[in-house]
């Protein structure tokens, strides 16, 4: 079958609801909804002004969020001459006024929602703007489209409000228009309504879920069909059309395919390289993306394209390739805000102004209001795009425990040094004569160092007793002090396992020096066992021979054929050792502490 030129993709799973978006067969947007997190742009609440700031001409509007909204003077709408509009924001607003707003921005980060008091309520075709006046008209239609619709939209006498004529109604007649006013009224004064009798804060009106309005923002004759693999999800779909675009209905169909409908159109595994920092192009170049609080950076480079004459044909190549996948990822991944490009450097005014002119013809699919700002001195393009959402990277991820968002952390040489200044001050202080440390195991080889040189000099040096405990659940840059004490009771607690223990384990690798043998771990504990050595990756009982303090020497027990099931499975008795996944300890109480 052939590929689909446009098509729209909706997964309802009980906690989420995907939309996807394709553009001759690949993933161009993706909208994201989960239970509790539903995007709140475009929400209208009944909010009460908690303070006003003159000296950022702002305000902060408590609207029921966790966060109060932030209200800057020039989204502040006064109904009078605008001539005579007052300058100052302690002219129009005071603590404690209630006042409706809308979002226009969602809160991101530690930012609240950004407000607006210039309310708009939007249609199928029609944007409806109570208080407002005249008629603007999507400039993304033809100018003899754009002056049609404006003709009809004066026809349509509205009385205290303006219209917004959106894209979608390309080609509508004048009835249609009627119905989607008289629905936009109809909503507006549900709106009076609530705001008069509900008092601040509260939610006065909510946008549409998100596969309802991307059906309404951008379904037309341009997506060849609307695939939904939820019966309510498609009937509540079909419903809404035929009540806004009868002659669209057809084009929704029900996915009833075995496989999950974003598993067949790879929208999933997509959606995972969308967070991702590189890109690859066509040619063999790729982007490399950066995210920054202040802005995002997007790198071009040749990556192993070498093209096939000359050095300016081929950057040219690179950095055109580039426009058309900076402009899916920047509406793939909704990223917002400043943005910088740097394109490969070109000597040729003429490849400048070619490559300029094509992001800027990408940038015409791009919904979001974007806005190239200049090619600088130092060949770097700076634009902006509108931010009103997190983007995929807010849904999808959160900030890394262990680096906090930094991207680094401490190596493992880094954390043994301050690990073993930070105990020899505690060996100064403290009464206990032994400390058992857990560590990653990394960072314990370095604290033992080669055949335990470094740990025996930092035990002569302080006159303490140490053992580190490695364990890979610690990130590299973490570590605990489990325990203090004598140095018997902390041996015992050190060791997982006693000399004469029957352990079940998993043998891991050959043994380096002696292949013969191999090493099995026990918690970062290393276990060499004599004559292992091909029986890698399996599971087997061995016998503790000997225990030192940085490894423990055993031989593979034979297991008894013979012997009755659940006299194998029982433990003659337990050891007080901890179980951890994937073995497990026989052998004698050693009363570890």
């Amino acid at each position: 079958m052939a590929e689909r030129a446009k098509q729209i993709l909706v997964s309802a799973e009980p906690n989420e609801l995907k939309v996807a978006v394709l553009e001759q067969g690949r993933l161009s947007e993706i909208y994201v909804e989960r239970k509790g997190t539903k995007p709140l742009a475009g929400n209208i609440y009944k909010g009460k002004v908690e303070n006003v700031l003159p000296g950022m001409e702002a305000a902060f509007v408590d609207i029921g969020l966790e966060k109060n909204g932030f209200l800057y003077v020039e989204e502040v709408m006064v109904h009078e001459d605008p001539d005579k509009r007052p300058k100052k924001i302690t002219q129009m607003l005071r603590s404690g006024q209630e006042i409706p707003v809308q979002i226009v921005k969602d809160p991101m980060g530690t930012k609240g929602a950004r407000l607006t008091t210039q309310l708009s309520i939007p249609g199928r075709f029609l944007v409806y703007v109570p208080d407002g006046d005249g008629v603007g008209v999507s400039r993304r239609l033809p100018d003899e489209e754009r002056q049609r619709l404006r003709n009809l939209c004066r026809e349509l006498k509205v009385k205290k409000a303006g219209l917004i004529v959106r894209t979608a109604a390309e080609g509508v007649t004048k009835k249609e228009l009627l119905g989607d006013l008289k629905f936009l009224e109809k909503m507006w004064q549900i709106v009076k309504g609530r705001d008069k009798s509900q008092a601040a804060p509260s939610l006065l009106y909510s946008e549409m879920e998100v596969s309802l309005k991307v059906i309404r923002d951008i379904f037309d004759d341009s997506f060849d069909r609307v695939l939904v693999d939820a019966q309510k999800e498609y009937d509540r779909i079909r419903s809404f059309l035929r009540k806004t675009s009868p002659k669209l209905v057809d084009r929704i169909e029900l996915y009833q395919g075995s496989k999950p409908l974003m598993d067949t159109y790879d929208v999933n595994e997509e959606m995972k390289k969308a967070l991702e920092k590189r890109v690859e192009l066509p040619s063999g170049g790729y982007l490399v993306i950066e995210n920054t609080e202040a802005m995002t950076i997007i790198d071009v480079n040749t990556g192993r394209y070498v093209g096939r004459s000359r050095l300016e044909n081929t950057i040219l190549k690179t950095n055109i390739e580039a426009c058309k996948e900076v402009v899916r990822q920047l509406r793939l991944r909704d990223i917002g805000g400043i943005i910088v490009i740097d394109f490969i450097d070109m000597a040729r005014p003429r490849n400048r102004r070619e490559v300029l002119d094509t992001l800027g013809k990408e940038l015409e699919k791009d919904r979001t209001k974007t806005y190239i700002v200049e090619l600088s001195p130092l060949g770097l393009v700076e634009m902006t795009r509108q931010n009103v959402t997190e983007g995929l990277r807010g849904i999808l991820t959160k900030t890394c425990p262990t680096c906090d968002g930094e991207g680094v952390i401490l190596s493992e040489e880094s954390m043994a040094i301050e690990i073993e200044q930070k105990l020899r001050r505690l060996a100064q202080t403290s009464p206990s004569d032994a400390f058992l440390v857990e560590v990653h195991p990394k960072v314990a080889a370095m604290l033992i160092g080669q055949g335990g040189a470094k740990l025996k000099e930092l035990e002569q040096e302080t006159g303490k007793y140490f053992s580190f405990e490695g364990l890979d659940t610690i990130p590299i840059d973490t570590f605990e002090m489990t325990a203090e004490g004598s140095r018997e009771a902390i041996q015992r607690a050190s060791l997982p396992v006693a000399e004469g223990d029957d352990v079940r384990l998993r043998i891991e690798e050959q043994h380096t020096y002696n292949p013969v043998d191999a090493i099995a771990r026990i918690d970062g504990y290393v276990i060499s066992i004599a004559g292992a050595g091909k029986m890698v990756g399996q599971d087997c009982k061995v016998h503790i021979d000997s225990v030192t303090r940085t490894c423990a020497y055993a031989s593979v027990v034979e297991e008894e054929e013979d012997r009755p099931a659940e006299a194998k499975t029982r433990p003659e008795k337990e050891a007080d050792v901890p179980k951890r996944e994937g073995w497990e300890v026989r052998g004698e109480d050693r009363g570890r502490s």
